[in-house]
């Protein structure tokens, strides 16, 4: 039972610094979109792993049952397989939740584009410096 599961060289999918121009957060909501969609299938793939673990496990408690040995084991080995559909249950609802965010910031990215995409046209293609957003709202 080894897992194929390994760390991330980075852990934020984006730099979280103070750069609010609007292509550094378009770019920054698409990178934290692919990261959570990305996250959303590594989370599947634990959730089937976990699964078929607790399927062999329960074919394992069979096997210890019909070869006679002390019941204790068949409870023990029953437990771990119950304790692994139960989790792949919670690795299947932490997924659903990573879904409802991936949603969640490509909205958000199509949301800014909407809101800001025609200014920030507008504002780069002047060789003037122009006021940022919210300059006139003193």
């Amino acid at each position: 039972m080894s897992s194929d599961l390994a760390p991330r060289s980075s852990a934020a999918p984006a730099v979280a610094d103070d750069d609010n121009r609007y292509k550094a957060v378009q770019d920054k909501l698409k990178m934290l979109g692919m990261a959570l969609e990305d996250a959303g299938l590594e989370l599947e793939a634990l959730r089937r792993s976990m699964q078929s673990n607790a399927d062999h496990t329960d074919g394992v408690a069979t096997d210890i049952e019909n070869a006679d040995l002390d019941p204790k084991f068949v409870d023990l080995t029953v437990n771990v397989a119950t304790a692994l559909v139960g989790a792949a249950r919670e690795v299947r609802t932490l997924g659903d939740h990573a879904q409802e965010t991936t949603d969640l910031a490509h909205q958000a990215r199509r949301t800014h584009a909407k809101l800001y995409g025609a200014l920030d046209d507008i504002r780069s293609g002047r060789r003037e410096k122009t006021p940022r957003p919210g300059f006139f709202n003193r």
